[in-house]
């Protein structure tokens, strides 16, 4: 853990005038740049009604004790802590509600962003009537400061993507540093899927009908403390998002990760049973009992890095969630042929019919099993 940053002295009153303004700060482990962050803002919206809200995932580094230490002498910042709850999307929605303001606007704890920008887009969204003001690091004027050539090259991807998929317009739809009208925010928030990294996108995608906006550049600054939060993961949420805003409706994005991993199990189980039977000359029994343990740790293994990435299991953990997964695999198995083999014999249905009956019920058996208690939420 950091050591206790020195806190400054702060006025005590929290606005001038009615307030304007909520800066919310999704934070997790930024104990070495919120108190930067807090100063920062605070210079740039000199003579604003406003506040922050630092909204952090339990950050074991303090960096909510921090901010609390901060929000004992300026009234304009405060704390809300979240206990079991992850992600940037999800902290950023809670945050808004949480204020009176009737503008909000969302920045990175990592100083990241340009905390200058923020009474520029407060000024243009109230000036020229719009419902959304974004930062761009790709209009011109705006940049990505020190990125690598392969995340320049990822970003690119993800944003072609994102556009080309949802039909959204914007320059930089991934986003991380926009301002919005809380009165369409709260309208919006029953529809959001508040998955992951990405909640522009998924503002967007959500409106039923397009939003007024404006686009203003910015250049993206270089993280100079503490760890990037920009992993695979990130990748996984965007996914899970563009998935969950278009089948999300019919069933959860979820469920579809675990059947395309299910679809993928069947592969290897095929694959390493024609290994065993036909190229070692295993006997077939033998070759069906390996395969099927192959493919079933194939699926626990995968599952656990792309259905379940936002709850991984790993050390002894990872070892009782694969003898859960197991066991529920085993039962929904035996679903499977029970319901397929009862269809076929009662000549309801043709075999096929009666096969593909039998798949969905162990499919949903096992995502709804091993969803409660293979990977239960903390």
């Amino acid at each position: 853990m950091s050591e206790t940053k020195i806190v400054p002295e702060y006025p005590q009153d929290r606005t001038q005038g009615n307030l304007e303004l909520a800066v919310v700060v999704p934070t997790f482990n930024e104990i070495d740049n919120i108190v930067r962050l807090i100063d920062a803002v605070q210079a740039a919206l000199e003579g604003h009604a406003f506040e922050t809200i630092v909204v952090d995932d339990d950050s074991p580094d303090g960096t909510a004790d921090q901010v609390r230490k901060i929000a004992e002498r300026n009234l304009r910042v405060r704390c809300i802590q979240r206990i079991g709850r992850r992600g940037l999307s999800s902290a950023f929605v809670e945050g808004a509600l949480a204020t009176a303001a009737p503008v909000v606007a969302a920045i990175d704890g990592d100083m990241q962003h340009d905390e200058k920008m923020l009474p520029i887009m407060l000024k243009t969204l109230l000036s020229r009537d719009l419902e959304v003001v974004v930062g761009s690091r790709y209009l011109e004027a705006g940049g990505t400061g020190d990125w690598t050539e392969s995340r320049i090259l990822l970003s690119q991807i993800a944003t072609t993507l994102a556009r080309r998929v949802t039909g959204v317009t914007l320059s930089d739809p991934m986003s991380g540093f926009f301002m919005i009208r809380t009165d369409v925010l709260r309208v919006l928030v029953p529809r959001l899927s508040a998955v992951g990294f990405k909640i522009l996108l998924d503002i967007f995608v959500s409106a039923p009908t397009p939003l007024r906006f404006r686009e203003l550049p910015y250049r993206f600054r270089a993280r100079s403390l503490g760890k990037s939060k920009m992993d695979a993961k990130v990748l996984l949420e965007f996914a899970e998002l563009l998935i969950d805003k278009f089948a999300g409706h019919i069933v959860p994005a979820k469920f579809v990760i675990f059947s395309l991993v299910g679809s993928l199990g069947v592969v290897v189980h095929l694959a390493v049973l024609a290994l065993l039977f036909e190229g070692f000359g295993v006997s077939f029994p033998t070759g069906q009992i390996v395969a099927t343990l192959t493919a079933m740790t194939s699926n626990f293994a995968l599952n656990n890095v792309l259905t379940y990435h936002d709850r991984r299991l790993s050390g002894w953990a990872w070892i009782r969630g694969w003898f859960s997964f197991a066991l529920a695999s085993s039962v929904g198995a035996v679903a499977n042929v029970g319901i397929a083999t009862y269809l076929y014999s009662s000549h309801q249905t043709t075999w096929l019919a009666s096969a593909v009956a039998g798949v969905l019920v162990g499919v949903v058996w096992n995502y709804a099993v091993t969803s409660v208690f293979t990977w239960k939420r903390s």
